[in-house]
């Protein structure tokens, strides 16, 4: 998994690309979370228009995430679900807990 960042009207957005799998996407991904935190960034907007699929243990990793950033006084929300992956976060019924958005300007709007 590859993640790239970039900042836009003040919200730090990670571009995230590629499986989100046990073994691959994790330690990527929380790297990047505890950096944000240490960066004291309180708006955060993953992007998951590239990423085609996540286990549970991804899975386990976004939510770890969202909580993390979270309880450092941080939002996180998300932008460009995939269909696999939105119809998971649907099935888990953590789509309630995600504010998600189709379009970037609304999602980094909405901070």
């Amino acid at each position: 998994m590859k993640i790239a960042k970039r900042t836009k009207n003040g919200v730090t957005i990670l571009d995230l690309k590629g499986k989100i799998l046990i073994g691959d996407g994790i330690d990527e991904l929380r790297e990047e979370i505890n950096n944000a935190i240490k960066e004291k960034v309180t708006k955060l907007l993953l992007n998951f228009k590239d990423v085609p699929y996540l286990d549970s243990t991804g899975l386990g990793e976004v939510v770890r995430s969202y909580t993390s950033i979270k309880n450092s006084g941080g939002v996180v929300k998300i932008v460009h679900l995939t269909t696999k992956v939105r119809d998971l976060l649907s099935v888990t019924k953590l789509i309630t807990v995600f504010e998600t958005f189709e379009d970037e300007d609304k999602a980094t709007a909405s901070f």
